[in-house]
């Protein structure tokens, strides 16, 4: 706990040298700080789905680790090596390798983001005593990122004999609404990644990365750095949000609009989707899922529907229109089938860069949204609820498996 120690000792200098020196306004904006994200961690919730689930030693033990290193590079290493842990060990767990670690269903989707964020809190707390500048702090916070989301681990064998399917997910959000939320498309990549499913085209590898919901690492474009080197590498890619209740939906329009609604950090962004060269930036871009074979198939317990509609400003109009059957010529995008918010931006970034690499007519790739994952009957109190119940894990088990099994409907149809 060396990091505690050197903090305890910061404060205690600054607590000696108070009545002497006041401290400047600039001194005290510069003290780290956690995210509004990160400080949901001190409420009950979080504490037990960690310890439920056995992940609570992972931000314990990250601190320790954090705290024997003597310089910037000691400390990249560790960074790198247990965000990588952390991914391996939510995805190991997922797929029943190892212990439990406690009585929290093994598809939880939230001790990884949980512990997550007890690391980046420590992180972006840390007061070594090499010292830490900005740059250094936010490279260290970005590894941390990358590495604990699977960004870093997508690896598929050479050779022709597997499909390479690319899938994404999210983590948990309105998590003010209700603390105890889940993401069934974060699941969902805990349990498809680096799996193999077998398809009437042969096995297909699946591997999956998870995505913050924070408005400003898209507009960092985190997406586009951790998907850009594999596009050009997989036969199929596919988006994954959680949408609507009681229903899956293969969005076939994309819009270049951000709603504005809060992120994870209780952050609001309303505009075009920022993106590398706007000029050539277009309002809309289109799945090319194989939608309507995934449609009709018998994929599961959820209706899946083909959805069109979006929300446009007509050619020459200043007021939004919804259209059903998605833009017409020369409209101005202000939602696309999967609204405005983040679903719908990664949908709109990944589909543009599969454009803009070329690969529109070759890589079929979209956005698919899940249901709801909803709490069982009696359950759905945040305030005296709990944080699991026998339908919120089958319905979250359902969810994973109709995932899998639209993945493979979109290989065989596609291919």
């Amino acid at each position: 706990m060396t990091s505690l120690r050197v903090r305890i000792g910061i404060l205690g200098l600054a607590l000696l040298a108070g009545s002497a020196v006041p401290a400047s306004p600039a001194a005290a904006a510069a003290t780290p700080a956690p995210t509004v994200e990160e400080q949901r961690l001190d409420r009950a919730v979080p504490r037990e789905i960690l310890e439920r689930s056995g992940f609570d030693a992972v931000p314990l033990r990250f601190t320790r680790a954090l705290g024997t290193a003597r310089s910037y590079a000691e400390a990249r290493k560790v960074v790198v090596r247990q965000g990588a842990a952390l991914w391996k060990r939510a995805v190991d767990r997922a797929q029943g390798r190892g212990p439990a670690g406690g009585d929290l269903s093994r598809d939880d989707d939230r001790p990884l983001y949980w512990a997550r964020l007890g690391m980046t809190r420590e992180v972006r707390t840390w007061e070594p005593s090499f010292g830490l500048s900005e740059e250094q702090r936010a490279s260290l916070l970005g590894e941390l990122e990358r590495t604990s989301r699977g960004q870093t681990a997508v690896r598929y064998p050479g050779g022709d004999r597997l499909k390479r399917v690319l899938v994404t997910g999210f983590d948990p959000f309105t998590l003010d609404r209700d603390i105890r939320i889940s993401n069934p498309s974060g699941a969902s990549a805990l349990a498809l990644d680096g799996t193999v499913i077998e398809t009437a085209e042969g096995p297909a590898r699946v591997e999956t990365v998870v995505f913050p919901v924070r408005w400003q690492d898209f507009t960092d474009r985190t997406v586009e750095r951790a998907l850009r080197p594999y596009l050009k590498k997989v036969d199929l890619f596919t988006t994954v949000s959680q949408g609507r209740v009681g229903r899956f939906d293969v969005e076939r329009t994309n819009g270049a609009w951000r709603g504005g609604f809060p992120d994870n950090d209780n952050v609001g962004v309303t505009g075009v989707v920022p993106v590398a060269d706007p000029a050539s930036q277009p309002q809309w871009t289109t799945t090319t899922l194989p939608y309507k074979a995934i449609v009709d198939a018998d994929t599961g317990r959820f209706p899946v529907y083909d959805n069109t509609s979006v929300t446009e400003i007509p050619a020459g109009g200043t007021l939004p229109v919804v259209r059903a059957d998605g833009p017409t010529a020369g409209s101005t995008a202000r939602a696309g089938g999967g609204g405005n918010y983040l679903s719908n931006e990664i949908a709109y970034r990944v589909t543009l860069l599969r454009d803009r690499l070329g690969l529109h007519d070759v890589l079929p790739g979209g956005h698919v949204h899940t249901p709801v994952l909803e709490f069982g009957a009696g359950n759905t109190d945040p305030a005296t609820g709990t944080v699991t119940d026998p339908g919120f894990v089958q319905n979250r088990l359902d969810i994973i498996a109709q995932v899998r099994t639209i993945l493979v409907v979109a290989v065989e149809k596609a291919t």
